[in-house]
C-alpha cells in the first residue's frame, strides 16, 4: 500500500466506462462518507472488497441522507446477482475452484451481463474493489485519555472529550510499538557504529577489496538509496574517506541522524575535516533529501567560494532550494533554530541571506534574483516564504544598492506595459494587420514613454544589455494563436530584439534553456564549442514572459525556399572556389556541423519532444538550434518519438551519411556526450531541485523527472559501452522521424 495506486473499473452500459483513481492512502486516512457515492461501509465500518453493484438513478439527484431517497442496491432477485454472490464467495475461497468449469461460467456471466445492460430498465454500476487479505476499517483518530462516566456526570464536557468510535462487535488492537525503533536492529547498529571505536576509526585503511566496495558505492547517482550494510560500511571508514571529496554526499547519506551522539559528531567533527566538495556536492546538499541544518549551513559556506557567475547558472535552482531550506527550518528542534538566530552563530548562514547578499553587489545576479522570486511570489504553496524573501531582498538593496532598487522599478513598469499591450492585442477580434497598426501607434505615443528614456534600462531578460528605447515601425505581432509581439529595442550600440508572450507559461522553456547554458559551459570547459545559441527566456509571471529573438529562419521554411540547407547557407554565406565545402564558406559549414551535434546531445540528455522541421531553425552564419520546449522528458505528442533527433535535411546539408562531415558530426556527439555523462551528477542535482517548481513536465511526475535523465546518462554500463549504446540510437533515427515532419508540414499548410 506504500503509495501504489489502484484502478477502479466501473462499467456502466456497455458502451461507457469510468476510471476511478483512488490510492490505498486516501481510502485509510479519509472519512467513509467521503467515498460514499463510489462505495459503502458495512455495519462493521469495514470497506466492502471484491466487485460491488450499485444501482443507478437517471434523472434524480443523489440522496445521501440515511434512509435515502435514492438506495444504492440494485434488484438482487435477478439471475445475475445470484451468479454475482457465487462469484464473491469463491474469490474468499468459499467454493472449490475447476479452471475449465470457470472459463465456461465466466463467459457465460458475461453473456448475461451484456444483455442485462442493453435490455434491462435498471442501469447498474460495477466496481472491482481491491480484494484486501484482510479487513480494512475505517477509524477516527485516537480519542483522548478519558473515562466513559465523566460524560455522563459533566455533560458540558462533551465536546472536550472525544466519543469511541469502537462498535462492540469489532475489536482493535493498538501496537504500542508500532512506530517505536526495532530494539534488534537498533542494538546491532550502535554495536556496529559504536562511538568508543573512534580511536580504531580514525586509523582504519580499508583492504584492497574494500576499497573497490567503497569505490563502487562513490559512482552511485544521486538517486541512489543506500542499503544498511553499504551505509555501516561508509560510516566505519569515514575518516578514511574525509580525503576524498566526492564521499561527501555519501557519508551525509550513511548517518543516522536520529542519533544525536553520531549526529554530533558529523556535524562538529566530521564536516570540517572533509575535503573541499565539488558545488555539485554541495547543490545536492541543498535538496529535499538534506533536512540538518548544520548540514544545509555547510554547503551555503561552500558556496560562498563560488563566482557571481556560477551563481548565475544555478540561481534558478537556488531559489527553489529556498523551498526545502524553509521545510527543513521548520522541521527543525529548538537548539538547531538557536544557531541562526544567536549572533555568535554568524558562520551558519541561511540560503536566502547569501543570495540577498551576493545579488546587493552584482546588478546581473540582484535582477535575475528580482524576477525569479517574482514569480515565485505567485506559488500557492509558498507564496508566502517568497514575499518575505522579496522584502529581505529590498531591504538590503535599499541599504547597500540604492540604484539597483531604482533600475528594478523601471524594469518592472517596463514589463507592464509590454504585457498589458500584449494581453489586450490577444484579446481583440482585430485582423493581424489592424493588430499590428495599433501596435506601433501605441509605441510610438509619447505617452507611454517607450519611445525613448531618459536614461538607459538595463533589460531584465538580458541584464548586461542596456536600451535607450523601442522602434516603434520595426516591431510588429507574430502570425500565431497567442499573437506575441516583437519589440525591437534600441541600444547603445546595437538593437536588441525582444518576444512580449502573454497567455504562455515559459517557465519550462526557461529551465530547458538554462539548461542548455550549463551545458555549452561544461562542454567549453573541456575546450569543446559545439556552437550552442542558448538564447535568453525569463518568466515574469505564471502567464508571461520575455524570449530573446534569434535572426533565424525555421528550417521548413529555409527548405521551402532554397531547396535544401545547403541552398540557404550557400545564399548567405557563398564559396565559389570550395567545393569540398559544397561552395559554402568553409566556417559556417563547421558552425552548422557542431551546431547539430551539440543540439542532438543535449536534446536527447533533457529529453525534449515535440521536434518538428517548424521549431528547428537555422541562422544565417550556421548555426543550428532548436525552440519550442513544451514537451520534455520524454513527452512527445507523436507516436513513437526517436530518441535523438536528426532530421533528413540536417545530415543531407552535411554530405549524407558518407560524407566526412556527417563523420565528424557523429565523433562529436560521441565526445559532448561523453564529457556531459562526466557531469551527470551536477545535471541530475540540478533537476531535482526542481521537483517543486511548477514546471508542467516535472510536476506530471516529479519522482521520475530526475530518473527519466539518468537513464539517459546509461550510468549503469561502462563508458564504451554507454559510447555504442548511443551511436546505436544515433545512427537508427537519422530518417525514422522523416514520415512525421512531412505530415506535421501538410497539416501546417491546412491548418487556418
Amino acid at each position: 500500500m506504500n503509495g501504489d495506486v489502484y484502478s477502479f473499473v466501473a462499467t456502466c452500459d456497455v458502451s461507457r466506462h469510468v476510471s476511478v483513481r483512488i490510492t490505498p492512502a486516501q481510502l485509510v486516512a479519509q472519512p467513509l462518507h467521503t467515498f460514499r457515492g463510489i462505495h459503502q461501509a458495512d455495519a462493521h465500518d469495514e470497506l466492502h472488497r471484491g466487485r460491488q453493484r450499485l444501482r443507478l438513478w437517471r434523472g434524480k439527484q443523489a440522496d445521501p441522507h440515511r434512509p435515502s431517497m435514492t438506495p444504492n442496491m440494485p434488484d438482487e432477485t435477478s439471475e445475475v446477482a445470484r451468479l454475482e454472490t457465487l462469484y464473491k464467495r469463491q474469490q474468499r475461497g468459499l467454493l472449490p475452484t475447476n479452471d475449465w468449469l470457470d472459463t465456461l461460467t465466466h463467459r457465460t456471466m458475461d453473456r448475461l451481463y451484456t444483455a442485462q445492460m442493453q435490455h434491462g430498465k435498471d442501469l447498474v454500476l460495477t466496481i472491482d474493489m481491491p480484494s484486501w487479505d484482510v479487513p480494512l476499517v475505517f477509524g477516527e483518530p485516537e480519542p483522548v485519555t478519558a473515562s466513559l462516566s465523566v460524560n455522563a456526570t459533566h455533560p458540558a464536557s462533551d465536546a472536550h472529550v472525544q466519543r469511541p468510535w469502537i462498535h462492540p462487535s469489532l475489536f482493535t488492537i493498538n501496537d504500542l510499538d508500532d512506530c517505536s525503533e526495532n530494539v534488534v536492529e537498533a542494538k546491532h547498529r550502535r554495536l556496529v557504529r559504536s562511538q568508543r571505536l573512534d580511536a580504531l576509526d580514525r586509523e582504519r585503511k580499508p583492504t584492497a577489496a574494500v576499497r573497490d566496495e567503497l569505490h563502487s558505492l562513490l559512482l552511485y547517482p544521486p538517486t541512489r538509496v543506500l542499503t544498511s550494510a553499504e551505509m555501516d560500511l561508509i560510516w566505519s571508514f569515514r575518516f578514511y574517506l574525509t580525503r576524498h571529496s566526492s564521499a561527501l554526499t555519501k557519508f551525509v547519506k550513511s548517518v543516522v541522524w536520529s542519533d544525536a551522539q553520531e549526529a554530533r559528531q558529523a556535524t562538529d567533527v566530521l564536516l570540517p575535516m572533509w575535503a573541499e566538495p565539488q558545488l555539485a556536492d554541495a547543490l545536492e546538499l541543498l535538496g529535499p533529501t538534506f533536512q540538518h541544518l548544520k548540514v544545509r549551513a555547510y554547503a551555503v559556506k561552500q558556496l560562498r567560494q563560488a563566482s557571481d557567475e556560477q551563481l548565475q547558472l544555478y540561481l534558478l535552482q537556488l531559489v527553489q532550494a529556498l523551498k526545502f531550506d524553509e521545510e527543513a527550518f521548520k522541521a527543525a528542534d529548538e537548539d538547531q533554530r538557536a544557531l541562526y538566530s544567536s549572533k555568535k552563530h554568524h558562520d551558519t548562514p541561511r540560503l536566502v541571506d547569501l543570495l540577498c547578499a551576493r545579488s546587493a553587489h552584482n546588478a546581473v545576479l540582484g535582477t535575475m534574483f528580482f524576477w525569479y522570486v517574482t514569480v515565485e511570489r505567485n506559488d500557492a504553496r509558498y507564496g508566502e516564504l517568497f514575499e518575505r524573501v522579496h522584502e529581505q531582498l529590498f531591504t538590503q538593496l535599499a541599504r547597500e544598492n540604492a540604484p539597483l532598487v531604482d533600475m528594478l522599478e523601471r524594469q518592472r513598469r517596463f514589463i507592464d506595459k509590454l504585457t498589458h499591450k500584449a494581453a489586450d492585442l490577444r484579446g481583440s477580434r482585430d485582423a493581424r494587420p489592424a493588430k499590428i497598426d495599433k501596435l506601433r501607434a501605441w509605441l510610438a505615443d509619447r505617452k507611454t514613454g517607450l519611445r525613448s528614456f531618459s536614461t538607459p534600462l538595463s533589460l531584465p531578460l538580458d541584464p548586461d544589455v542596456h536600451v535607450v528605447g523601442v522602434v516603434a515601425e520595426n516591431s510588429t505581432v507574430f502570425k500565431s494563436n497567442l499573437f506575441p509581439l516583437r519589440i525591437e529595442c534600441r541600444g547603445d550600440q546595437d538593437a536588441y530584439t525582444v518576444i512580449v508572450k502573454n497567455g504562455d507559461d515559459l517557465r519550462q522553456d526557461q529551465l530547458v534553456l538554462q539548461l542548455f547554458a550549463l551545458m555549452d559551459r561544461l562542454l567549453r570547459d573541456e575546450n569543446l564549442n559545439l556552437k550552442i545559441t542558448p538564447y535568453h527566456v525569463l518568466a515574469t509571471s505564471p502567464v508571461d514572459g520575455l524570449v530573446q529573438y534569434i535572426p533565424s529562419m525555421s528550417v521548413s521554411a529555409a527548405v521551402a525556399e532554397y531547396g535544401d540547407l545547403l541552398g540557404y547557407m550557400r545564399s548567405q554565406y557563398p564559396d565559389a572556389e570550395s567545393a569540398a565545402t559544397f561552395h559554402v564558406q568553409a566556417g559556417v559549414l563547421d558552425t552548422f556541423v557542431r551546431s547539430c551535434a551539440g543540439y542532438c546531445v543535449i536534446t536527447y540528455l533533457l529529453g525534449v519532444g515535440d521536434r518538428h522541421l517548424d521549431n528547428l531553425l537555422i541562422a544565417a552564419d550556421g548555426h543550428f538550434f532548436h525552440v519550442d520546449f513544451g514537451y520534455i522528458l520524454g513527452r512527445d505528442p507523436k507516436p513513437f518519438p526517436p530518441p535523438v533527433k536528426v532530421c533528413k535535411e540536417m545530415v543531407d546539408a552535411m554530405g549524407g551519411t558518407s560524407s566526412v562531415y556527417y563523420m565528424r558530426f557523429k565523433k562529436l556527439c560521441h565526445t559532448a556526450f561523453v564529457c556531459l555523462r562526466k557531469n551527470a551528477n551536477l545535471i541530475l542535482n540540478l533537476v531535482a531541485l526542481m521537483v517543486e517548481a511548477d514546471i508542467p513536465d516535472i510536476r506530471a511526475e516529479p519522482d521520475k523527472a530526475v530518473l527519466k535523465i539518468q537513464d539517459k546518462f546509461m550510468l549503469t554500463v561502462s563508458e564504451e559501452r554507454a559510447v555504442q549504446q548511443f551511436e546505436a540510437l544515433l545512427s537508427e533515427t537519422s530518417y525514422i522521424s522523416t514520415m512525421f515532419d512531412r505530415l506535421h508540414t501538410v497539416a501546417q499548410y491546412f491548418r487556418p
